[in-house]
């Protein structure tokens, strides 16, 4: 018990009063949840990638992890798939059931988590190097397959391609390797301190962005899709995960990063997305809602697990 109890107060409580923080502040002031989210898309989340790939020095484990991090958006691809066929879904509700499986809190729960899980620990820049290479494979695909499948579904597949390239995250990973590539140590430059200024921002602002946006939906219990999708994220996601980690071979510290970055609940994103494409918006909002709260539980497990199953 004592490990359960040290779990949820060192690495859940941490990240679920930010959450909160947001949740009741928003009740109070009603924050605008499309700035904070302009604010997550346009700055935070592309400076935070930046940063941390620049830094990263990208060895084949790493390369290994990110062919990992696609591994994972296939199989929910396809598992969303025989979902939605097997249920018989409209369109609209395909794109919003297939988002909230393929697409997870990487960013703005999986980053403070794994922190604050290796926090103290000489594994933590190997975890955090993981953790980055899932969310640059998250970014990625929520960034380019998440908007033109939710896009498809209210427009036509054009529009839904043309506003992926109004996105600033498929710019920023090459763009960072052209810098690696270059004779300057950006390390150096004046550069530098701001991103590292802004990047520091980024659990918080995330965190918080994420309870405004779960203040303004409402929980519906009537809906058995959301259950559905909720059962596949929260238990699904690390069985998955456990499975192809075993595929790839990898051990301690990054393994229990993969498993444990498995476990978070469905992207804020997806819910973000398909107020953008105005599809399916209630049942993303609850998704990544009732995701969230139990997710609280899941991932104690999931952390205990973690060091059962791959010990370092």
């Amino acid at each position: 018990m004592n490990i359960f109890i040290k779990i949820l107060t060192n690495n859940i409580l941490p990240i679920l009063i930010i959450v909160f923080l947001g949740y009741f502040l928003n009740k109070r002031f009603d924050f605008d949840i499309n700035t904070l989210s302009k604010i997550n898309f346009y700055l935070y989340v592309p400076s935070f990638t930046f940063y941390n790939l620049y830094k990263t020095q990208i060895s084949m484990e790493l390369i290994n992890v990110l062919i990992f991090g696609f591994s994972m958006f296939a199989v929910n691809f396809i598992i969303g798939l025989i979902v939605t066929k097997a249920a018989r879904l409209d369109k609209g509700m395909t794109a919003a059931m297939q988002n909230a499986l393929m697409f997870y809190n990487s960013g703005n729960i999986g980053i403070p988590l794994i922190t604050l899980v290796f926090s103290d620990t000489p594994y933590l820049d190997i975890a955090i190097a993981c953790q980055v290479m899932i969310l640059v494979v998250q970014n990625l695909t929520t960034n380019t397959i998440g908007f033109i499948n939710a896009g498809r579904a209210t427009t036509y597949l054009k529009d839904a391609v043309i506003r992926v390239f109004k996105m600033p995250t498929i710019y920023i990973i090459p763009l960072v390797f052209i810098f690696k590539a270059l004779p300057i140590d950006l390390t150096n430059t004046f550069v530098w301190p701001t991103l590292t200024y802004i990047q520091n921002g980024l659990i918080s602002i995330a965190l918080f962005s994420l309870g405004v946006q779960l203040s303004k939906s409402k929980l519906s219990v009537k809906d058995p899709m959301v259950y559905l999708a909720v059962a596949f994220r929260l238990l699904g996601g690390p069985a998955i995960a456990a499975l192809l980690i075993y595929v790839f071979k990898f051990e301690g510290a990054i393994a229990q990063a993969l498993f444990i970055s498995s476990s978070v609940p469905t992207a804020l994103n997806t819910a973000l997305i398909a107020v953008e494409c105005k599809n399916q918006e209630d049942f993303a909002a609850q998704v990544v809602m009732l995701s969230t709260i139990l997710s609280a539980v899941t991932m104690i497990g999931v952390i205990y697990m973690s060091r059962i199953l791959f010990p370092v």
